[in-house]
């Protein structure tokens, strides 16, 4: 018969299971993540649960042990540029201590007209930014793809959509080939934003955002690359 012992070891936790002279010990692991982008990170026009950081958290819960932790922080807000983002990191008293840092950043670049010469600028220190935050390692950093709002009732109720989509692209490109120069780990999910006309279900409630079926499918690509950089 199995039985179950609860020992603890120099202030650890640890779970005993033995099973006739067979003995397996879990120390429990505690795991940083941080978030930091714009409106598609913290979910605008969904639930708190239903943005892709906190799904992704719950996914990583369910599939690790029960003894392990996830803390996660997410510094973000609808309408952030790359400026408001690195002024925001400025202003946090973040420690370097993340386990993985994932960086979503640029929509609203595009969207308020600002020159991409300031993307160009400001993407690479947010990247940076995001290295010294996960302990100064670059396997520790996931860059995500800007979604395309052009495959929206909104996008599409303003006509602009051909040349969001052009405008989409190039900041991805570039987002794309200074992660790939600098071995950075990018996620491509604009694909998936793409549907949003043909399969309604991917669009939140306001027209404009992801919905908590997009976030999954987001998490769907996150999550195996997040656990192979913390396992």
């Amino acid at each position: 018969m199995k039985k179950k012992l609860l020992v603890l070891v120099l202030g650890f936790i640890v779970f005993t299971c033995k099973s006739n002279d067979d003995e397996v010990s879990v120390t429990p692991q505690f795991y940083n993540i941080l978030s930091l982008g714009d409106s598609y990170t913290i979910g605008q026009s969904v639930c708190d649960t239903c943005r892709f950081p906190e799904q992704l958290k719950d996914s990583l819960v369910a599939g690790f042990p029960d003894v392990d932790s996830f803390s996660l922080r997410v510094i973000a807000q609808t309408g952030w540029t790359t400026t408001s983002l690195i002024n925001a990191i400025d202003n946090e008293n973040l420690s370097n201590t993340y386990d993985v840092v994932t960086l979503l950043i640029g929509v609203n670049n595009q969207y308020q007209n600002r020159p991409f010469s300031l993307y160009e600028e400001e993407f690479p220190l947010l990247a940076t930014k995001a290295i010294e935050l996960a302990q100064g390692n670059v396997n520790k950093v996931i860059v995500v793809s800007i979604p395309d709002y052009a495959y929206t009732p909104f996008g599409q109720g303003f006509g602009f959509s051909e040349t969001t989509s052009e405008d989409i692209d190039q900041y991805n490109n570039f987002a794309e080939g200074y992660c790939n120069s600098n071995g950075i780990t990018f996620i491509n999910i604009t694909d998936i934003t793409r549907q949003g006309l043909d399969n309604p279900d991917l669009v939140a409630s306001d027209g404009l955002h992801p919905s908590e079926l997009a976030y999954s499918l987001f998490v769907e690509r996150l999550l195996p690359v997040v656990i192979s950089k913390i396992q």
